[in-house]
Protein backbone atom coordinates (compact mmCIF):
# COMPACT_ATOMS: atom_id res chain seq x y z
CA UNK A 1 0.00 0.00 0.00
CA UNK A 2 2.68 2.67 0.63
CA UNK A 3 5.29 1.21 -1.65
CA UNK A 4 6.48 3.11 -4.13
CA UNK A 5 5.22 2.74 -7.54
CA UNK A 6 9.10 2.32 -9.23
CA UNK A 7 11.48 0.76 -7.14
CA UNK A 8 14.65 2.73 -6.26
CA UNK A 9 17.65 0.79 -6.69
CA UNK A 10 21.35 1.98 -5.35
CA UNK A 11 22.64 3.85 -8.38
CA UNK A 12 19.25 6.29 -7.45
CA UNK A 13 20.35 6.65 -4.09
CA UNK A 14 23.74 7.22 -4.70
CA UNK A 15 22.45 10.19 -7.12
CA UNK A 16 20.28 11.72 -4.42
CA UNK A 17 23.33 12.17 -2.30
CA UNK A 18 24.90 13.63 -4.73
CA UNK A 19 22.68 15.88 -6.71
CA UNK A 20 19.12 16.19 -4.67
CA UNK A 21 15.84 15.63 -7.16
CA UNK A 22 14.39 18.58 -4.87
CA UNK A 23 16.94 20.59 -5.05
CA UNK A 24 20.29 22.24 -2.56
CA UNK A 25 17.76 24.80 -0.97
CA UNK A 26 14.66 22.40 -0.02
CA UNK A 27 17.07 19.91 1.03
CA UNK A 28 18.69 22.06 3.48
CA UNK A 29 15.37 23.51 4.58
CA UNK A 30 14.43 19.73 5.51
CA UNK A 31 17.54 19.12 7.28
CA UNK A 32 17.68 22.15 8.79
CA UNK A 33 13.49 20.87 10.83
CA UNK A 34 14.30 17.39 10.80
CA UNK A 35 17.80 18.55 13.28
CA UNK A 36 14.99 21.10 14.82
CA UNK A 37 12.50 18.24 15.62
CA UNK A 38 14.59 15.81 17.06
CA UNK A 39 13.72 14.86 20.30
CA UNK A 40 16.51 16.03 22.72
CA UNK A 41 17.57 19.37 25.07
CA UNK A 42 19.31 21.82 23.10
CA UNK A 43 22.45 20.76 24.14
CA UNK A 44 22.01 17.25 23.50
CA UNK A 45 21.22 17.31 19.97
CA UNK A 46 23.83 20.50 19.20
CA UNK A 47 26.82 18.25 20.86
CA UNK A 48 25.59 15.44 18.86
CA UNK A 49 25.65 16.83 15.33
CA UNK A 50 28.99 18.47 16.23
CA UNK A 51 30.17 15.64 16.86
CA UNK A 52 29.00 14.44 13.53
CA UNK A 53 30.35 17.25 11.76
CA UNK A 54 33.84 17.60 13.68
CA UNK A 55 34.68 13.35 13.05
CA UNK A 56 33.96 14.12 9.64
CA UNK A 57 37.48 16.09 9.61
CA UNK A 58 39.17 13.00 10.68
CA UNK A 59 40.40 10.40 7.88
CA UNK A 60 39.01 7.48 9.28
CA UNK A 61 36.36 7.14 6.15
CA UNK A 62 33.73 4.41 6.76
CA UNK A 63 34.38 5.07 10.69
CA UNK A 64 32.62 8.46 11.00
CA UNK A 65 29.38 7.02 12.12
CA UNK A 66 30.97 5.02 14.56
CA UNK A 67 33.16 7.71 16.13
CA UNK A 68 30.62 10.12 16.15
CA UNK A 69 28.08 7.81 18.02
CA UNK A 70 30.98 7.27 20.74
CA UNK A 71 31.46 10.52 21.35
CA UNK A 72 27.89 11.55 21.16
CA UNK A 73 27.80 8.74 24.02
CA UNK A 74 30.00 9.89 26.23
CA UNK A 75 28.92 13.82 26.19
CA UNK A 76 25.57 11.95 26.77
CA UNK A 77 24.13 13.92 23.49
CA UNK A 78 21.97 12.92 20.73
CA UNK A 79 23.64 9.38 18.83
CA UNK A 80 21.06 10.31 16.22
CA UNK A 81 21.95 13.94 15.58
CA UNK A 82 25.70 12.36 15.20
CA UNK A 83 24.89 10.14 12.78
CA UNK A 84 22.96 13.01 11.11
CA UNK A 85 26.13 15.65 11.88
CA UNK A 86 28.25 13.07 9.68
CA UNK A 87 26.84 14.65 6.40
CA UNK A 88 29.22 17.39 6.79
CA UNK A 89 31.68 15.40 5.01
CA UNK A 90 29.85 14.39 1.72
CA UNK A 91 31.15 13.46 -1.66
CA UNK A 92 31.29 17.84 -2.14
CA UNK A 93 33.39 18.43 0.54
CA UNK A 94 35.78 15.85 1.25
CA UNK A 95 38.12 16.92 -1.29
CA UNK A 96 38.55 20.12 0.49
CA UNK A 97 38.57 18.25 3.73
CA UNK A 98 41.47 16.05 2.92
CA UNK A 99 43.26 18.87 1.29
CA UNK A 100 42.66 20.89 4.51
CA UNK A 101 43.54 18.85 7.34
CA UNK A 102 46.87 16.81 5.09
CA UNK A 103 48.28 20.61 4.51
CA UNK A 104 47.93 21.64 8.27
CA UNK A 105 49.35 18.23 9.27
CA UNK A 106 52.27 18.54 6.83
CA UNK A 107 52.71 22.15 8.06
CA UNK A 108 52.29 21.50 12.20
CA UNK A 109 54.86 18.18 11.65
CA UNK A 110 57.53 20.50 10.14
CA UNK A 111 57.25 18.08 6.47
CA UNK A 112 57.52 18.82 3.03
CA UNK A 113 54.30 17.63 1.57
CA UNK A 114 54.75 14.75 -0.84
CA UNK A 115 55.10 15.64 -4.87
CA UNK A 116 51.82 14.48 -5.95
CA UNK A 117 51.39 13.88 -9.99
CA UNK A 118 47.53 13.76 -9.92
CA UNK A 119 47.63 12.13 -13.38
CA UNK A 120 49.31 9.32 -11.56
CA UNK A 121 46.68 9.14 -8.77
CA UNK A 122 46.05 5.79 -8.04
CA UNK A 123 44.29 3.70 -5.03
CA UNK A 124 48.06 2.29 -5.36
CA UNK A 125 49.92 4.90 -4.97
CA UNK A 126 47.69 6.08 -1.85
CA UNK A 127 48.35 2.34 -0.53
CA UNK A 128 52.21 2.61 -1.26
CA UNK A 129 52.33 5.66 0.77
CA UNK A 130 49.61 5.27 3.10
CA UNK A 131 51.31 6.47 6.42
CA UNK A 132 53.14 9.57 4.77
CA UNK A 133 49.41 10.54 3.86
CA UNK A 134 47.96 9.17 6.62
CA UNK A 135 49.84 10.94 9.94
CA UNK A 136 49.66 14.16 8.32
CA UNK A 137 45.96 14.08 8.12
CA UNK A 138 45.72 12.55 11.22
CA UNK A 139 47.60 14.86 12.66
CA UNK A 140 45.97 18.05 11.21
CA UNK A 141 42.39 16.64 11.48
CA UNK A 142 42.43 16.81 15.26
CA UNK A 143 42.69 20.62 15.79
CA UNK A 144 40.26 20.94 12.62
CA UNK A 145 37.59 18.49 14.59
CA UNK A 146 37.69 20.40 17.68
CA UNK A 147 37.55 24.16 15.85
CA UNK A 148 35.03 22.57 13.46
CA UNK A 149 33.04 21.23 17.17
CA UNK A 150 33.00 24.67 18.57
CA UNK A 151 31.84 25.76 15.26
CA UNK A 152 28.63 23.85 14.68
CA UNK A 153 27.90 23.52 18.53
CA UNK A 154 27.17 27.10 19.62
CA UNK A 155 25.02 28.38 16.71
CA UNK A 156 23.32 24.55 16.75
CA UNK A 157 22.57 25.37 20.42
CA UNK A 158 21.06 28.68 19.95
CA UNK A 159 18.88 27.80 16.56
CA UNK A 160 17.90 24.47 18.13
CA UNK A 161 16.64 26.37 21.15
CA UNK A 162 15.14 28.81 19.09
CA UNK A 163 13.24 26.33 17.27
CA UNK A 164 12.20 24.43 19.36
CA UNK A 165 10.57 27.68 21.84
CA UNK A 166 8.55 28.73 18.57
CA UNK A 167 7.33 24.76 17.80
CA UNK A 168 5.93 24.37 21.41
CA UNK A 169 4.33 27.77 20.88
CA UNK A 170 2.62 27.26 17.18
CA UNK A 171 1.65 23.64 18.64
CA UNK A 172 0.09 25.52 22.10
CA UNK A 173 -1.92 28.12 19.67
CA UNK A 174 -3.28 25.30 17.50
CA UNK A 175 -4.60 23.75 20.53
CA UNK A 176 -6.00 26.38 22.14
CA UNK A 177 -7.55 27.33 18.95
CA UNK A 178 -8.91 23.92 18.41
CA UNK A 179 -10.13 24.34 22.25
CA UNK A 180 -12.18 27.65 21.49
CA UNK A 181 -13.70 26.23 18.42
CA UNK A 182 -15.57 23.78 20.62
CA UNK A 183 -13.66 20.28 19.46
CA UNK A 184 -10.45 18.87 20.03
CA UNK A 185 -10.20 17.55 16.72
CA UNK A 186 -11.27 14.45 17.40
CA UNK A 187 -14.14 12.48 15.89
CA UNK A 188 -16.95 10.93 18.05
Amino acid sequence: MFKRRRKRYVHHHFKEAVWPTIGWRRSADYMRHRVGRLPGTPYSIAAGFAWGAAISFTPFIGLHILLSAAGAWVTRSSILAGAIGTVVGNPWTFPFIWAWIYTAGVWMLGRDPLELNYAELSLGYLYDHFWAIFIPMMVGGVPSAVIIWAAFFFPLRAMVAKYQVVRRARIAAKKNRQISEGGTGAAV
